[in-house]
């Protein structure tokens, strides 16, 4: 796997907007250069993939595992030390995501980690981190996940934690509680972590590092471990639940808990894979501290594997290491295929033949790694379709992603739908398959809402399920409409019924999986021009209007992950070239290519972009839970700008003027 360095963005200035940028001849040579900077960065085997990094928590939770585990490399370690000090945030603290607030969980993980790392607790960078948390209501105020890294070392007792019985793994999913009522990520996640539940084992932690002085109250003395303010009712009911079971669990019989720690492990060992439990950080994580503690050798294949897929997110950049929470090549591949292939296309098509090859590539890489022979854990709930998605990693063959097989096979049937044909049906056929009851698509799951599980108090991130989300949904209504099926139609009417049902009284949509109402509403007005919608429709106009009165006065525009917490969709302190892509794309294509308002946004984006073809930000893109967990996509910045500009060209060389893709 390729990594890239992202050093230039920490140099990248401000550059004034030029009005003349949007001339033909200015915006032909910027897609060429951004195709060409581009084009650089394929592998050989036709895939492209970026960095996907998110806040402190990763790194610092992958240096607290060494310590758990005793396999500690020093030389490592400091290198994941640059990077924590380096994103230690003004007030002390460690934010979620660039320029953001001080967060407990994200904060206190940081500290453990440099700590362990071996910091001077009296340096001045940890004597501010320990104030600020302090100040705060302390270590005892982190969320659950963070209780729970701290009860493995031994910082707080175990009655820190909910209670969550490993016995949940022979739940049927008629249950309540059932583990597959649960989204995949959770799944994943809390299957492993049951049994460290249940056997409550402690760290290694061979230096013998702690942080008593994280807390404003001796962990022994704490009594309201599981408090409000909860989000319902249901969090009163679930407290009430947990301190009834809390006295009883102890004296729950051995060999039913016997049976559900294999139960629990025979869920995961299946699930394993090069890509780890998941493809995720944290359900890799727990799989090799539940290794270590069920007394397997390191040197087992099972647990060898599990620690070599957590190695493979590590990062190295300069003098820094980070972890990421995962890995996106087929993500990158498909939207970084797209983008190249606007840049390529129309009577002005830059490089036309050698894309075309380059295209070639990345669609066999693309078609090798179609699940086709696998019945994920989707299939609880649609037991009767045939498997052919994509993952969103290089291999987790048991989680699909609608959204990742959208992308793709728009990609494929834009550029060789006769070669692609039986991809492509396979895609669809699975697409339509996980269509959910109310017309909208999840990620992962169908109808995975049970909205009381969020209620719970482990799931005090209140991202336990995987329910339909507009940016999503109108990713599958553009690939289906693309397509052009007509016995798809009432499939694709059920989704643009929901999507115009989630449009928000402002007029734009929320994005679930990039930052924020830019994306989504830029993700529906894709799928409502490739379906049909009239471009002078209310919810479009609506949506225009909002577009065009949150551009910023450099005729760009911004969005920050504040808006996940409350602050006015669209608006942020700067422009940014992904979030000024999203808006011109979505302006596009409901036909207003010749707007003052896209006009200005293509000469932003030509303006700011640097001699090498690419562009630079720093704020965070994207989104895994909001208000707990942000993503900043390396990739975003490079090829939706990309995108923005071909299209831009194409369309005023174009008879129609009109975007005739779902993308």
């Amino acid at each position: 796997m390729l990594i890239y360095s992202d050093v230039l963005d920490q140099l990248a200035a401000p550059v004034p907007p030029d009005p003349a940028a949007a001339d033909a001849p200015r915006v032909a040579r910027a897609v060429d250069s951004a195709h060409a900077a581009l084009a650089r960065r394929q592998n050989e085997d036709g895939h492209w993939v970026f960095e996907l990094e998110a806040d402190a928590t990763i790194p610092a939770e992958y240096v607290l595992l060494e310590h758990y585990l005793n396999r500690i490399d020093d030389a490592l370690e400091q290198r994941i030390g640059v990077y924590l000090r380096r994103i230690q945030g003004d007030h002390g603290g460690w934010p979620l995501y660039h320029g953001g607030g001080f967060d407990m969980s994200a904060s206190v993980k940081a500290y453990f980690a440099l700590k362990a790392i071996g910091d001077d607790i009296d340096a001045p960078h940890m004597k501010r981190a320990r104030e600020a948390i302090l100040d705060r209501g302390g270590a005892a105020r982190t969320n659950v996940f963070t209780r729970i890294q701290l009860a493995l070392f031994g910082e707080v007792p175990w009655r820190a934690v909910p209670v969550m019985p490993v016995e949940l793994m022979l739940m049927p999913k008629a249950a309540f509680f059932s583990m597959w009522n649960m989204s995949y990520w959770s799944r994943t996640v809390v299957a492993p972590l049951l049994v460290l539940r249940a056997m409550e084992p402690q760290a290694i932690n061979p230096r013998g590092v702690h942080v008593q002085e994280l807390f404003v109250t001796p962990p022994e003395e704490v009594t309201d471990w599981i408090r409000g303010p909860y989000r319902s009712v249901w969090g009163r009911v679930f407290k009430h639940l947990d301190t009834v079971l809390r006295p009883i669990e102890p004296h729950f019989p051995k060999m039913v808990r016997e049976r559900a720690i294999r139960m629990a492990i025979d869920f995961i060992e299946p699930r394993l894979s090069e890509g780890g439990l998941g493809a995720i950080y944290p359900a890799m994580a727990n799989v090799v501290m539940m290794y270590r503690a069920l007394g397997v050798p390191d040197d087992d294949p099972r647990a060898a594997q599990a620690w070599r897929g957590v190695q493979d997110l590590l990062v190295h950049n300069g003098d820094e290491t980070y972890c990421q929470p995962c890995v996106s090549p087929v993500w990158d591949t498909g939207l970084s295929g797209l983008a190249m292939a606007e840049a390529s296309s129309g009577p002005a098509g830059t490089a036309r033949e050698e894309t075309r090859e380059m295209l070639r590539k990345s669609m066999a890489w693309l078609r090798d790694r179609q699940i086709l022979d696998v019945k994920g854990d989707w299939a609880i709930n649609c037991p009767d379709v045939r498997p052919g998605g994509w993952a969103f990693q290089y291999e987790n063959d048991h989680y699909p992603d609608v959204d990742d097989t959208a992308v793709v096979g728009m990609l494929m049937h834009r550029e060789d739908p006769e070669g692609n044909a039986e991809a492509i049906e396979r895609a669809r056929e699975w697409v339509i398959g996980m269509q959910s009851r109310g017309g909208g698509w999840g990620a992962f799951d169908i109808d995975n809402d049970l909205e009381a599980l969020n209620h719970i108090p482990f799931a005090d991130h209140g991202a336990l399920l995987d329910p339909p989300t507009a940016d999503v949904s109108a990713r599958c209504v553009s690939f289906l409409a693309q397509l052009g099926r007509p016995e798809d139609r009432p499939v694709i009417e059920r989704g643009l019924e929901y999507l115009r049902r989630e449009q928000e009284p402002e007029g734009c949509w929320f994005g679930r999986w990039g930052t924020n109402y830019i994306y989504g509403t830029w993700s529906v007005l894709c799928a409502f021009n490739v379906a049909g919608v009239p471009h002078d429709d209310p919810a479009v106009k609506r949506a225009v209007a909002w577009l065009e009165e949150t551009q910023r006065a450099d005729g760009g525009w911004g969005e920050d992950c504040a808006s996940y917490e409350g602050a006015d969709p669209g608006v942020y302190k700067e422009s940014l070239p992904s979030q000024t892509a999203w808006a011109v794309l979505g302006l596009m294509a409901v036909g207003r290519r010749d707007t003052e308002a896209v006009r200005r946004g293509v000469a932003y984006l030509v303006t700011v972009q640097d001699e090498a073809g690419e562009w630079h930000e720093q704020p965070y893109n994207a989104v895994g839970f909001p208000k707990v967990f942000y993503l900043r996509y390396h990739g975003y910045k490079q090829f939706f700008p990309l995108m923005a500009l071909s299209r831009y060209r194409n369309l005023g060389l174009s008879n129609t003027g009109r975007v005739e893709h779902g993308f």
